[in-house]
């Protein structure tokens, strides 16, 4: 049977456990996590977005997840959070896109995921403001991250580009200012202002 056709557009912005700057990307995953593992969290709201005839405009979505050691190596523990909001179509969208059964970006990471750990409903708070990016789900993930300016473009962040990442090719450079994740068993607080983020604008599709 063929893949239904889907496409989404919008922002997506993360941290991890790892110290600024995460290993990970440079290394093509390869890096050592700067703690030994690696706690994430992507949060991602869509402006844009179908899947088939099912509209997908205005909706948020996070991947969260463990990395029990170098990232190439997998075994990752990964679980979903999506938008309350949703109708059990859209719910049942976001679920086959975010997890890689749709195809697209996400599927290249599958090979990686060890454990899914299911996936929960829950109101999602999605904030933009320059630099900046914000989410709160409350309960579950409250997470939040500023650019590291650029000494030649001020007001613009550094960034990092032609990688693997599965959201863009090209990630601002960010520091988290809060990390907390308690969800799927998954606990993790950081307010140090020392571990990594990223942020980009994402336009996926189904490959």
């Amino acid at each position: 049977m063929a893949k239904e056709s889907w496409q989404l557009n919008g922002d997506y912005f993360e941290t991890c456990s790892c110290n600024y700057l995460c290993p990970c990307l440079p290394a093509n995953l390869a890096g050592q996590p700067t703690k030994g593992y690696c706690y994430f969290a992507f949060a991602f709201h869509i402006d844009r977005g179908r899947y088939g005839s099912v509209t997908l405009d205005g909706l948020s979505f996070a991947v969260v997840g463990q990395s029990p050691g170098v990232m190439v190596n997998g075994n990752w523990s990964v679980g979903l959070i999506t938008d309350e909001r949703a109708s059990q179509e859209q719910q049942q969208a976001l679920t086959t896109i975010a997890s890689g059964q749709g195809g697209g970006p996400m599927a290249a990471l599958a090979p990686l995921i060890g454990k899914f750990l299911g996936a929960q409903a829950k109101p999602i708070h999605y904030q933009k403001n320059g630099m900046k990016r914000s989410v709160s789900i409350p309960g579950v993930l409250d997470q939040a991250v500023e650019g590291v300016e650029s000494p030649a473009k001020p007001g613009e962040p550094l960034y990092i580009d032609n990688t693997l990442h599965p959201a863009n090719a090209r990630l601002a450079l960010a520091r988290s200012a809060k990390s907390h994740l308690h969800v799927f068993d998954l606990n993790w607080d950081d307010t140090s202002g020392q571990n990594n983020g990223h942020f980009a604008p994402f336009n996926w599709q189904a490959a």
